[in-house]
């Protein structure tokens, strides 16, 4: 699986990106190709794909890096370097407000700003992105960038009442009626989305820290703007922030979105954490908590957290079990107050239903998981890759015919599930 994975990652996703997505004319990259493989060159360019593409180019060139160290030869990695460093500089460029601070949602295909609010999901994974960029390089200006944001959803987002973190505001911090992160989304003020994709960047963010910290390969963060000279030592109490925050998030999830009865995940509440908009379940979001919880925890390195994480972690992958097919696909979500089930077969559920039994696998020793992370890539396999253009479909429909009424690349589909998919299992079973 581990070889099959890397040659897929280098043959068939990191190319369509490099050779059919980077913008010559106007800088970053086009904001869409459709599901028939047609480019459209004048669409928006959204702030989550461009980070995405920043955090998988550095992601890649980190991880295959370190491979080629090892005497594994990747001609590729300057690439891989190039396209992360074009994504850093665009989303500096262009999509940081230098005004009031955070991410604007989108801009059009010249890089001026379309829509300015400040949606959190889309700053976390900025965080994201600029963080995996620093672990890779080394590079300060991203690591800044990156606690400036940090500190961003701190004063913006966090509910200090109530705990938790806020869905998005205006460009200038106010209230905003329309909380939701897309048209598919209920509008409530927090979500178990958006709260996933916290949890995630600031896991990232604290193992840079204490990665960079350890090695003594970078020590200093020039601020942007000249607020503090170049070289001044990363604050003892900036990387406590990171970590207090951090704990507090594994907390949300074990406390708060957690549904101690169904064991699942519940997806809106209001800001007194009341759970809104019925019965939802979400298998894909189920799974890729599971694992994202446990690294959060492995990465704070407390025995104490990771005790009581663990059995968590465990139980939620099992709820998750609902959404999975007998040829091991998972179906994405369902109302159980309407008996709807959106039977698609996403590309995004696919690749975490992988890492997801890959990571129970690893850490509790449990081959039941493993078969299911293999049945899983080999749907995959057959029916989402597509060999002959590059990247994978958005989905397969019920009836097993090919979705093409929805991206191949753009504003929601990006190179980031399938390539972490292919990184995880890549790293974690290294020779």
């Amino acid at each position: 699986m581990r070889d099959e994975m890397q040659d897929v990652l280098l043959n068939n996703i990191l190319p369509f990106w490099i050779d059919k997505m980077q913008d010559e004319e106007h800088g970053g990259f086009y904001g869409r190709i459709d599901g028939h493989g047609e480019l459209h060159p004048e669409a928006e360019k959204g702030a989550i794909l461009n980070a995405r593409i920043l955090w998988t180019f550095s992601a890649a060139y980190r991880v295959l890096k370190n491979i080629s160290a090892n005497g594994k030869t990747n001609e590729n990695l300057e690439c891989y370097l190039a396209m992360a460093t074009r994504a850093k500089d665009y989303i500096i460029d262009h999509f940081i407000d230098t005004e009031y601070g955070g991410v604007y949602w989108s801009v059009d295909y010249q890089g001026n700003p379309l829509d300015t609010k400040k949606q959190f999901y889309a700053i976390g994974f900025v965080i994201y992105g600029m963080s995996e960029y620093a672990r890779a390089t080394g590079d300060m200006e991203a690591l800044e960038c990156a606690l400036q944001l940090f500190d961003c959803i701190e004063k913006h987002a966090f509910d200090t009442e109530y705990n938790g973190y806020i869905e998005a505001m205006t460009r200038d911090w106010q209230p905003i009626a329309d909380m939701r992160l897309s048209d598919l989304d209920e509008n409530y003020p927090k979500s178990q989305n958006t709260h996933l994709h916290i949890i995630e960047p600031y896991t990232n963010l604290y193992r840079c820290l204490k990665e960079m910290r350890e090695t003594e390969s970078c020590n200093y963060v020039p601020v942007l703007g000249s607020v503090l000279p170049i070289g001044v030592t990363v604050p003892n109490e900036v990387v406590a922030d990171v970590e207090k925050a951090l704990r507090n998030l594994i907390d949300i999830f074990t406390d708060k979105i957690l549904n101690p009865e169904t064991h699942h995940l519940d997806l809106f509440f209001e800001m007194d954490w009341t759970r809104g908009a019925g019965a939802l379940e979400s298998y894909g979001h189920d799974i890729e908590c599971s694992w994202l919880m446990h690294e959060a925890a492995l990465v704070l390195d407390d025995h104490d957290v990771i005790a009581r994480v663990e059995p968590i972690v465990r139980m939620v992958a099992k709820a998750s079990e609902k959404g999975i097919n007998p040829d091991g696909s998972m179906v994405h979500e369902a109302n159980l107050d309407t008996g709807y089930v959106d039977s698609d077969l996403h590309w995004w559920v696919q690749a975490e239903n992988v890492v997801g039994w890959v990571n129970l696998y690893q850490y509790f020793d449990d081959e039941k998981a493993l078969n299911r992370a293999w049945n899983c890539w080999e749907y995959i396999k057959k029916n989402l890759i597509d060999y002959d253009k590059g990247e994978w479909y958005w989905s397969r429909r019920k009836d097993g015919t090919l979705n093409t009424d929805d991206d191949k690349a753009g504003f929601w589909k990006c190179p980031y599930h399938n390539s972490r998919m292919c990184l995880e299992v890549i790293e974690r079973f290294e020779d």
